[in-house]
């Protein structure tokens, strides 16, 4: 949930970046973190586990506007993807106001990529959130693992068994190369300020 800084005149929000364990999510972080040097706002933190990590950062989504007068920071976050960190995953989402699901292309990693998409489900229905009313977007990663001879999955296949019921924007991205990545951090962010703009008009009209 978005928290509102009256002493900083600044609403602060937090995007986390779901997945599979080596879908791309920790990639995605780095990359923005090292080429969208105007919004970063201070360091990089990682917190290391066995084979993957949690990550997290401030992010100035600057130049999409601003609610009730106040600027926007955005937290960016990454959670660990492999099963036995369940309860990390957990923790990390508290609060979340928008969710970036990064997919692994390679068709050896299908059944991985359900079981996180059920993963999330289950873990936002446990904070009565429905998936299907959250900022989200799914990014299809490592498409550019096709040129180097990996066998993916088909686009349209990874939409039809993701993406049928959610909806939702879906992008294809290699967060090796950045290709993508600027364009799936942008979807979520308008998104989740949209949704923000909601949220605060109606805490605004319920307190009248």
């Amino acid at each position: 949930m978005a928290i509102l800084n009256l002493k900083n005149n600044e609403i602060q929000c937090k995007i986390v970046y779901y997945g599979p364990g080596r879908s791309g999510k920790t990639t995605n972080l780095e990359f923005i973190h090292k080429h969208f040097t105007k919004q970063v706002a201070g360091k990089m933190i990682s917190i290391d586990t066995h084979g993957d990590r949690t990550l997290f950062f401030d992010f100035l989504p600057m130049g999409l506007g601003k609610i009730k007068g106040c600027d926007v920071k955005a937290q960016l976050y990454t959670v660990p993807g492999q099963v036995q960190y369940r309860a990390t995953r957990e923790l990390v989402l508290k609060g979340v106001d928008g969710i970036v699901f990064v997919a692994d292309s390679l068709k050896v990693r299908r059944e991985k990529n359900m079981m996180s998409l059920k993963d999330l489900h289950e873990n936002l229905k446990k904070m009565s959130i429905d998936i299907r009313r959250i900022p989200l977007v799914l990014q299809y990663n490592k498409r550019d693992l096709e040129k180097q001879g990996f066998p993916l999955m088909p686009l349209e296949k990874m939409e039809h068994e993701l993406n049928r019921q959610l909806k939702v924007p879906s992008l294809s991205a290699s967060a090796l190369t950045g290709a993508g990545v600027g364009k799936t951090l942008s979807q979520i962010m308008k998104l989740t300020l949209k949704y923000l703009q909601k949220e605060f008009h109606w805490a605004q009209d319920n307190s009248s």
